[in-house]
């Protein structure tokens, strides 16, 4: 073997890609600083119980894992910086009120996300800690779509969801936990024989809801069609509501998936992807996650995103320049 050789899904990033990438990341990190956003930078590497303390399993498979030759524990490569930043928030800053904090590091895949693509990515995002209303979902998805602009993106369009939604329904019909397990994973693969299959014991207005989810997806009409069809759950019409406030408010087109549960165990309220010309994928994630505060011992309600910046960087946009008129939150 050839020591130059890297492992698989790593690779070298070469001075024309590292400065487009260094003048993103200036441009998005100055955009954070005049909306009041705060640089926190956390360590890559971490305990494993305080580095996976509130997201369930869902990035447990993705952590690289190794011991600590000092302390004989085991530590985990960050997989995402969201849940440093719940802790920093939580027990290091420990601030009444309203709490912004921004971040931008490397990031470690156990296993890529899809084929061909890098274990290790660079992420930048903004978290608002405090605000509990529908106004920190708003200023976060307003704020995401200025860092597109920023960036000279082509054709930005936001993909949004309520885990609310299936959530509410199982449990209005006080489904148990493994079953409620198994109509999860169903529902992701979009699996209507499975779903109906794993139904079948349940009442006929479930059966009938959880058959639909996988359907909803597409632009406004999907809400009405939730509306009249699902069932008249006061957490459910709640979640709807708020998925019609985000799409009025947003600058970029938005379409819905009510069948979006990614990080179902994690997030706790709207979950959002953001695409553009030029990269295949999602280039940024975000949502509500209000559990991982309790998680840490405190309860704080939080919302944000985060970007990849690799992929922006590989959209073929140019950062664009800032100007007085873009400074400010609003």
């Amino acid at each position: 073997m050839r020591t130059w050789v890297l492992p698989e899904h790593f690779e070298d990033i070469l001075p024309a890609e590292a400065a487009r990438i260094e003048r993103l990341r200036r441009g998005i990190l100055d955009l954070f600083r005049t909306h009041g956003y705060e640089l926190v930078m956390p360590p890559l590497l971490e305990h494993m119980e305080s580095l996976l303390t509130g997201t369930g399993h869902d990035l447990d498979l993705q952590t690289f894992k190794l011991v600590d030759q000092l302390s004989g524990r085991m530590l985990g490569l960050r997989a995402d910086i969201t849940p440093q930043v719940a802790r920093i928030d939580a027990h290091l800053l420990n601030r009444k009120g309203v709490t912004r904090l921004c971040y931008c590091g490397s990031v470690l895949h156990a296993l890529p996300a899809s084929p061909g693509a890098t274990r290790e990515l660079i992420q930048i995002g903004a978290e608002i800690y405090g605000e509990a209303g529908v106004g920190g979902d708003l200023e976060i998805q307003a704020l995401l779509c200025r860092s597109l602009a920023v960036a000279g993106v082509r054709g930005a369009r936001m993909d949004i969801g309520h885990v609310a939604v299936f959530r509410s329904i199982v449990h209005a019909a006080r489904v148990g936990a493994e079953l409620e397990g198994e109509l999860f994973a169903a529902l992701q693969k979009k699996d209507v024989p499975a779903l109906k299959r794993l139904a079948r014991a349940l009442d006929a207005k479930t059966r009938s809801a959880l058959a639909l989810l996988p359907e909803l997806y597409g632009g406004h009409e999907v809400l009405a069609i939730a509306e009249k069809r699902l069932p008249m759950i006061p957490e459910l019409t709640r979640a709807l509501g708020t998925l019609r406030g985000l799409a009025k408010a947003s600058p970029v087109p938005v379409s819905f998936d009510l069948a979006e549960l990614r990080g179902y165990h994690y997030h706790s309220g709207v979950v959002f992807d953001a695409y553009c010309k030029g990269v295949a994928g999602a280039i940024a994630r975000g949502g509500r996650y209000d559990e991982v505060g309790r998680a840490f011992g405190r309860s704080r309600p939080a919302t944000g995103f985060s970007i990849n910046l690799r992929s922006l960087a590989g959209a073929g946009g140019a950062p664009r320049p800032r100007t007085p008129a873009s400074k400010g939150k609003k």
